[in-house]
Protein backbone atom coordinates (compact mmCIF):
# COMPACT_ATOMS: atom_id res chain seq x y z
CA UNK A 1 0.00 0.00 0.00
CA UNK A 2 1.47 3.40 -0.95
CA UNK A 3 2.55 5.88 1.70
CA UNK A 4 1.86 9.58 1.33
CA UNK A 5 3.70 12.38 3.16
CA UNK A 6 1.77 15.28 4.68
CA UNK A 7 2.68 18.42 6.59
CA UNK A 8 0.43 20.04 9.15
CA UNK A 9 0.10 23.78 8.64
CA UNK A 10 -1.03 24.30 12.22
CA UNK A 11 1.83 22.62 14.10
CA UNK A 12 4.41 22.06 11.33
CA UNK A 13 4.76 18.31 11.88
CA UNK A 14 5.40 15.99 8.93
CA UNK A 15 3.75 12.57 8.91
CA UNK A 16 2.98 9.62 6.66
CA UNK A 17 -0.33 7.99 5.84
CA UNK A 18 -0.64 4.55 4.23
CA UNK A 19 -3.75 4.31 2.09
CA UNK A 20 -4.91 2.85 -1.23
CA UNK A 21 -4.22 4.85 -4.39
CA UNK A 22 -7.98 5.35 -4.80
CA UNK A 23 -7.86 7.51 -1.63
CA UNK A 24 -4.67 9.42 -2.54
CA UNK A 25 -6.43 12.78 -2.80
CA UNK A 26 -8.48 12.38 0.39
CA UNK A 27 -7.66 14.85 3.19
CA UNK A 28 -5.56 13.66 6.13
CA UNK A 29 -5.65 14.67 9.79
CA UNK A 30 -2.32 15.16 11.56
CA UNK A 31 -1.52 12.96 14.60
CA UNK A 32 -2.20 15.97 16.86
CA UNK A 33 -5.74 16.24 15.46
CA UNK A 34 -5.34 19.26 13.16
CA UNK A 35 -7.23 19.24 9.85
CA UNK A 36 -5.17 21.91 8.04
CA UNK A 37 -2.72 19.61 6.26
CA UNK A 38 -1.09 19.58 2.84
CA UNK A 39 0.11 16.58 0.86
CA UNK A 40 3.82 16.77 0.01
CA UNK A 41 5.41 15.75 -3.26
CA UNK A 42 7.74 12.86 -2.75
CA UNK A 43 10.49 11.55 -4.92
CA UNK A 44 10.69 7.98 -6.05
CA UNK A 45 14.05 6.27 -6.35
CA UNK A 46 14.26 3.64 -9.03
CA UNK A 47 17.35 1.51 -8.72
CA UNK A 48 18.71 -1.37 -10.68
CA UNK A 49 21.92 -3.11 -11.50
CA UNK A 50 22.38 -1.19 -14.72
CA UNK A 51 23.55 -4.39 -16.38
CA UNK A 52 22.05 -5.82 -19.50
CA UNK A 53 23.02 -8.72 -21.70
CA UNK A 54 21.90 -6.89 -24.84
CA UNK A 55 23.76 -3.87 -26.27
CA UNK A 56 21.99 -0.50 -26.36
CA UNK A 57 20.00 0.06 -29.56
CA UNK A 58 21.60 2.27 -32.23
CA UNK A 59 19.66 5.20 -33.70
CA UNK A 60 18.04 4.68 -37.11
CA UNK A 61 19.69 6.20 -40.17
CA UNK A 62 23.23 5.07 -39.39
CA UNK A 63 24.35 8.55 -38.29
CA UNK A 64 26.22 9.31 -35.14
CA UNK A 65 23.30 11.25 -33.70
CA UNK A 66 23.13 14.89 -32.79
CA UNK A 67 23.25 17.77 -35.24
CA UNK A 68 26.59 17.03 -36.89
CA UNK A 69 25.93 13.30 -37.04
CA UNK A 70 22.71 14.02 -38.95
CA UNK A 71 24.44 16.15 -41.59
CA UNK A 72 22.74 19.46 -40.78
CA UNK A 73 26.01 21.30 -40.06
CA UNK A 74 28.09 22.82 -42.84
Amino acid sequence: MPRYDYRCRACGSTFEVSRPMSEASAPATCPSGHDDTVKLLSTVAVTGTGRSSAPAPRPAGGGGGGCCGGGCCS
